[in-house]
């Protein structure tokens, strides 16, 4: 069974210039798509990807990416929405390209996925409240 995750890569300065994604993709058959980059040579690196391939796969180039000094997250983790900031006045649902957040119809509360955010910081810029928040 193929499973899909998006995870945040940090790459310390002396990875930057490496093939490490081609090492997952050759070794261990993963599929990457790119959402996010932020790697400039002799400096650290920010990566954001979506890995797909079956679950022990995905563990080995996990794995791998550790053993080579390679600290990786859950992309969840990095954006959050602090709740007593929000006014629910909707200004990220126009700005944001993924659809990570929807009007509840009934309430006409916004709500966040933070499944589909990659990460891309719009929402907080266009927030008035400052509500989002990225914890990189």
């Amino acid at each position: 069974m193929v499973i899909s995750r998006r995870v945040v890569l940090h790459f310390p300065r002396a990875l930057v210039d490496q093939p490490v994604i081609y090492r997952l993709v050759k070794d261990y058959n993963l599929m990457f798509n790119i959402l996010k980059a932020s790697v400039t040579p002799q400096e650290e690196g920010l990566l954001v990807l979506e890995l797909s391939g079956t679950q022990e796969n995905y563990d080995k180039g996990v794995q791998y990416l550790a053993e080579v000094g390679v600290e990786t997250q859950p992309l969840s983790r990095d954006m959050y929405r602090n709740e007593e900031r929000c006014t629910h006045c909707g200004a990220c649902i126009t700005i944001c390209p993924t659809g990570a957040f929807t009007l509840e119809p009934r309430t006409r509360w916004v709500r966040f996925l933070d499944e589909k955010c990659i990460v891309c910081g719009l929402c907080i810029k266009s927030c008035p409240a400052r509500a989002m928040e990225m914890a990189i």
